[in-house]
């Protein structure tokens, strides 16, 4: 199993390429086999799946009900934009155009680490979505663990 933590600023460069932190590579499960699925995140943001944990993605999608309109639209978005990669001789994976544009990437990357996946999100984006954010991380915190009970 893959796991990710942590918070990177990097830069992408003309070819689409990003690193992947040193730091991240190093919780890359051997499954995973240094590929990587790449899509569609929540809000502004790009996802970045190692293989194996994609593997899990795809068996939820499977659970789906393809009768539910809702069903068929996420499975759209999520599996329009989702492309294959692998680590380059570099530590680098490659961006989609689509992805960029949609994630408002221009230069600067911020790569967080988000438990099973990787996001990278346009900096200011990221700012932008913690400004928007209703409650504090305490109550939100509260609340989620809350509900765990």
């Amino acid at each position: 199993m893959s796991s990710f933590k942590g918070s990177f600023h990097y830069t992408v460069d003309n070819k689409g390429r990003i690193n992947i932190p040193a730091k991240m590579r190093k919780n890359l499960s051997p499954e995973a086999n240094n590929s990587f699925v790449v899509t569609r995140g929540f809000e502004s943001c790009i996802f970045v799946y190692p293989n194996d944990e994609w593997a899990k993605r795809e068996l939820e999608l499977g659970k789906l009900q393809q009768t539910k309109p809702q069903d068929r639209f996420f499975t759209r978005m999520l599996l329009q934009y989702a492309t294959d990669t692998e680590l380059d001789g570099q530590y680098r994976i490659v961006l989609s155009k689509d992805l960029i544009q949609y994630a408002n990437i221009q230069s600067e990357v911020f790569i967080l680490g988000a438990f099973d996946r990787i996001e990278v999100w346009n900096p200011e984006e990221y700012k932008k979505y913690l400004d928007a954010q209703q409650e504090d991380y305490l109550t939100v915190a509260s609340r989620v663990f809350e509900n765990k009970e």
